[in-house]
């Protein structure tokens, strides 16, 4: 067997191996990053929409690493209308529009964002299928098993340290 074929060989369990260690954080990552990329974990002004708390706890564990939720801040509570008026400084005019400038045309964040859904599940997918061709081509399930509890347990004990 030549080096190159034995480079080649480690270079492929060495993936293998290492994929399969990462693969619940890349399903984790895939996961909650499709619920962010439509807002699924936030409430936004002017919605009724209360996220589950679980999306939230996912959330903050994607975006901080950490799964304690600040608590929102409450905003300053409205003073009178007549020290409104006095603290309010003025605005400066516009100037005229014209009728012939064309408005301004709008970011529409839609198709970028199903785009970013299929990545998503594309790399669900992927993710999934690699964990299954790792156990049905590699002989040794019991080790591919081991390093993928690892790749479950080790992130759950840091996140509770």
């Amino acid at each position: 067997m030549s080096s190159s074929h034995v480079v080649l060989k480690y270079t492929r369990l060495l993936h293998l191996y290492l994929g399969v260690f990462i693969a619940p954080a890349l399903l984790f990552f895939a996961f909650t990053g499709a619920l962010q990329t439509f807002s699924l974990h936030e409430t936004t002004r002017g919605s009724s929409y209360k996220p589950p708390a679980w999306a939230v706890t996912l959330a903050q564990i994607h975006k901080k690493q950490t799964p304690v939720v600040p608590a929102r801040k409450l905003p300053p509570p409205d003073k009178p209308a007549a020290d409104k008026a006095s603290t309010v400084p003025p605005q400066p005019s516009s100037p005229p529009k014209t009728p012939d400038a064309p408005a301004p045309k709008t970011h529409n964040p839609l198709p970028l964002k199903i785009f970013f859904l299929l990545v998503a599940i594309g790399l669900f997918v992927s993710t999934l299928t690699g964990l299954y061709m790792s156990y049905r081509y590699l002989r040794n399930w019991l080790l591919i098993t081991a390093i993928l509890l690892a790749g479950i347990l080790i992130p759950i004990v840091l996140t509770i340290l």
